[in-house]
């Protein structure tokens, strides 16, 4: 079989992000998963029946660090000589290229799942912009992963290599099957709901993601406490990072006090939680093309969401959500009022959400479009998909 690489700067992206997808194309390649070593990394082993061989990958800006991994990499595919290499995140993509491109890998492709250049200023722009401009020099395929990232990549001039969107944009589309109502059972949201001390009458908005600047948790906590309604719950799902993305202490401080604020720090299983709730809140600063936002469509949550990559293709203006400038406390508010106070549109967003996702972004959909492309780029070097 074909030998298909799929790297990872952390393992918890490519378990996260790649769920299930791997164990699929395995029916046509010998799949390894390259990333750094944790739980993470094992869990593919068993989960998507694959191979993996952990190399440790910076998140950061590490130039020395960065350069062992770049060395560790060059070698081992230098070693296993394999057809394709396919990375996401940005210093994998990277490394990942550069390394595939000098042990002469014929397929190098890169998932661009978000930028990180277009909220940045200054000599930090500057050099991300390089960077990224570096990435797609060495790779010979560029996927952005929503039209939006495709018109920033055109914008910033990051390459003059074609990209194509793979299906409708994400990476690997929704578990139609997993994300649903109907597989969570009323005895289990009730219990939670008692437990997080939610009543019958409150209006529940969640977030779910990490607990940082650069997904508007201060804009959101500042709206929420803004909010008329004092039968208003905000739930959020995720972990803080403080050492990468503290959140300003005045609104740490506000999440600790406020007993209308409920933090349940990470959880595997999100869809009890959006069982238990009522909008989406996703007032992030950039993204790719968030998963969470398909996610809480298909458990027929609308959502609130910022005017920025992603979020703004998988919700359309009062019809499956609402839509608000990036960074705008006084407008995510008014959107928030607007969700409680208007049910007639609410119900009506509320009816589309998960059709909306079923329509666009079916798992099953998204899989097949990647295979055809992996396919496709075979033919064009001569080689046999069967083989």
């Amino acid at each position: 079989m074909i030998k298909l690489i799929r790297t990872s700067t952390i393992p918890e992206s490519m378990n996260i992000l790649l769920k299930g997808q791997l164990k699929f194309l395995g029916e046509f390649f010998d799949i390894t998963a390259i990333s750094g070593e944790n739980s993470y990394l094992e869990e593919l082993v068993e989960r998507e029946n694959v191979q993996v061989f952990p190399i440790e990958m910076q998140r950061k800006i590490a130039p020395v660090n960065d350069f062992i991994s770049l060395i560790k990499l060059y070698f081992y595919l230098r070693k296993v000589r394999p057809t394709i290499i396919h990375s996401i995140t940005p210093k994998a993509g990277l490394l990942s290229m550069l390394a595939g491109k000098m042990a002469g890998v014929p397929i190098r492709m890169h998932t661009f799942t978000g930028l990180i250049f277009p909220t940045r200023t200054g000599f930090m722009q500057a050099l991300l912009i390089k960077m990224d401009q570096l990435l797609c020099w060495a790779a010979t395929n560029i996927y952005p992963e929503g039209k939006g990232v495709e018109s920033d990549l055109k914008k910033f001039k990051i390459t003059t290599k074609p990209l194509k969107v793979i299906a409708n944009g994400n990476v690997n589309g929704i578990d139609l099957d997993y994300y649903s109502r109907k597989e969570i059972n009323d005895d289990v949201t009730e219990l939670l709901k008692k437990e997080l001390h939610i009543e019958k009458d409150d209006f529940v908005f969640i977030f779910v993601g990490r607990i940082v600047g650069d997904k508007g948790i201060n804009e959101l906590i500042e709206a929420f406490i803004g909010l008329k309604s004092k039968k208003s719950k905000l739930l959020l799902v995720g972990t803080f990072e403080e050492e990468l993305d503290p959140l300003q202490k005045g609104t740490y401080d506000e999440i600790q006090r406020n007993g209308n604020i409920i933090t349940v720090g990470f959880q595997k299983d999100v869809r009890p939680y959006f069982s238990i709730s009522d909008v989406l809140a996703f007032p992030s600063y950039r993204e790719g093309f968030p998963n969470v936002v398909m996610q809480a469509g298909a458990m027929e949550l609308p959502s609130v969401v910022s005017d920025i990559n992603g979020c703004n293709e998988i919700i359309v203006q009062n019809e499956n959500g609402l839509i608000v400038p990036s960074r705008n406390v006084e407008k995510l508010r008014a959107a928030m009022e607007q969700m409680i106070n208007n049910k007639e549109n609410y119900l009506k967003m509320k009816s589309n959400a998960r059709k909306m996702i079923e329509q666009r972004y079916d798992r099953n959909f998204v899989w097949k479009a990647l295979l055809d492309e992996y396919n496709r780029l075979l033919v064009n070097e001569k080689i046999n998909p069967n083989v």
